[in-house]
């Protein structure tokens, strides 16, 4: 069987000038990439499934390194992802260092006529379009086309190995106290804040309110392994729910739920193979601990003895028992989108933040910018209490379908109220679920840093996490690298400072 031959016909249209680039010493022309094998992956920092593709590309640049040059073109989806500086976050957060350009009119868009997120074009060493795929699994996809492309150009002395000419210039990271904190979680009874330190690896236990830290669990390097704290690791990690001694994770790169004893200090894996479930590969009714695949748990929280999980990248709400490790999905068809309905015909899109009052599930649908309920009983439905669509989205307090919120991360649940981590709004907003009544609480909206007496005039940066603690509210601040704390009777917004954290820094070594 002869290997297929892959070459463009139709030449690449040139990048735009006056576009905004990182990771890049200067602006990149297609005339710098002759010689080049080239991938543009279009994306944006919202979507669940760029996420996915972007560990694929790491593997395709490692393997292919002195002929293959990715590009990321990141095209927005929300207002929020025009702005380069929060583009620039996202680089960081997900440690990408190949450059990107900010398309934030659409204009490669459009020349390259996509029409999904994520995209991936490739053009060939002599600046040539070879084709576009859209969707996941980039790493299975473009590995045999590559090396196809190496052995023909190369044979035929028009690939160019070696570094780019441009000089690139990796953004550097931040060295902060945590590291884009994604989840909090109040304990009211042990009087314990469980933290999410999403890029640090770790699970930082601290006694509220004064701050004093208690433990931590894992650090270090991303990696997926069980046994004790300092041993343990986890690879970004967010969503947390706690009983007792026992703290559930939602290790969301991991792909996998784990259960940490603070007795014994000791991590384990509750359900998860370390690997995506893909959807050809994925038991159709879920699975037992280790041997069941899940797909980016976003966020947990536990009712009636059984833990639910806002499983992000399958756009559905999945259910685990604690005591067996049986996993199966709850809530959600799979497909993504917002239709309301009962709950194994109800559409999702990307839930990652989730809540409950013990008899109903509260869920962020970020895609979607809205926040539903799911019943707990299996026999239940799906509603959507504020929030219209994918594509309906913006700032605007209210009652019902008047309000608008911009890809919300976090809820929490206290006292008949619910109170959503408003991401793209840098905002904290009250939502009363049976009157649908949303308002504004904590946030000037402008992203920025900034405590003050009257939380309407504080800064946020992309909160994607929040918690009640009496009558406080934990944040997870995860642009600005803190936690924040807001009062809600006086209605001031400050920094939550961690005592001796400092102590624990050697895990990071």
């Amino acid at each position: 069987m002869s290997t297929p031959v892959y070459r463009g016909e139709a030449r690449a249209p040139d990048f735009p000038s006056g576009l905004d680039w990182f990771n890049a010493g200067r602006p990149i022309r297609l005339a710098d990439l002759k010689g080049k094998i080239v991938l543009l992956d279009f994306w944006t920092t919202c979507c669940i499934n760029c996420m996915h593709v972007i560990s694929d590309l790491k593997r395709l640049e490692e393997k292919h390194k002195d002929a293959l040059v990715v590009i990321g073109v990141h095209t927005p989806k929300f207002t929020a992802e025009r702005d380069s500086t929060n583009i620039l976050e996202a680089i960081l957060r997900y440690e990408i260092t190949h450059p990107v350009v900010n398309d934030c009119n659409f204009d490669l868009w459009q020349s390259h006529a996509v029409r999904a997120w994520p995209t991936i074009v490739v053009i060939d060493p002599e600046g040539k379009v070879v084709g576009s795929v859209s969707g996941e699994g980039a790493y299975d996809t473009f590995d045999p086309v590559i090396a196809s492309m190496i052995s023909d150009f190369g044979a035929r002395g028009l690939l160019k190995r070696g570094p780019l000419a441009v000089p690139l210039a990796r953004e550097a990271p931040r060295d902060e106290l945590y590291a884009f904190p994604g989840k909090v979680l109040a304990d009211e009874a042990g009087g314990r804040l469980f933290i999410a330190d999403t890029n640090k690896n770790r699970i930082v236990v601290a006694r509220v309110p004064e701050g004093r830290v208690l433990d931590i669990v894992a650090g270090g390097p991303a990696g997926f392994a069980d046994g004790g704290f300092e041993e343990a690791r986890l690879n970004r990690p967010q969503g947390i729910a706690v009983r007792g001694d026992l703290i559930y994770i939602a290790d969301t790169e991991n792909h996998a739920v784990r259960v940490a004893d603070l007795r014994a200090r000791t991590v384990a894996t509750l359900a998860g193979t370390g690997a995506q479930a893909r959807p050809d590969a994925a038991p159709a009714g879920g699975g037992r601990g280790r041997d069941v695949a899940l797909n980016s748990p976003w966020d947990v929280a536990l009712a009636r003895g059984l833990l639910f999980v806002a499983m992000a990248g399958a756009h559905q709400i999945w259910r685990i028992d604690p005591a067996t490790g049986d996993a199966a999905p709850h809530a959600g068809s799979g497909s993504e989108a917002r239709i309301d309905g009962p709950l194994r015909v109800a559409a999702l899109a990307q839930p990652s933040g989730i809540a409950t009052d013990g008899e109903r599930l509260y869920f962020a649908d970020s895609e979607a910018s809205a926040i539903r309920a799911a019943d707990v009983d299996p026999g239940g439905a799906v509603e959507t209490i504020v929030g219209l669509d994918l594509f309906e989205f913006g700032d605007r307090d209210g009652v019902g379908d008047d309000v608008r919120l911009q890809h919300p991360l976090g809820v929490a649940w206290k006292d008949g109220a619910l109170y959503v981590a408003d991401t793209y709004n840098n905002k904290i907003k009250r939502l009363d679920p049976r009157a649908r009544r949303c308002e504004t609480i904590f946030g000037c909206g402008d992203a920025g840093f900034e405590d003050n007496p009257d939380g309407h005039l504080a800064y946020l940066n992309e909160p994607g996490g929040v918690t009640a603690f009496r009558d406080l509210l934990y944040i997870a601040d995860t642009n600005n690298h803190a936690i924040r704390v807001a009062n809600l009777a006086t209605g001031a917004l400050l920094t939550f400072v961690a005592l001796d954290l400092s102590k624990f820094e050697y895990r990071m070594a």
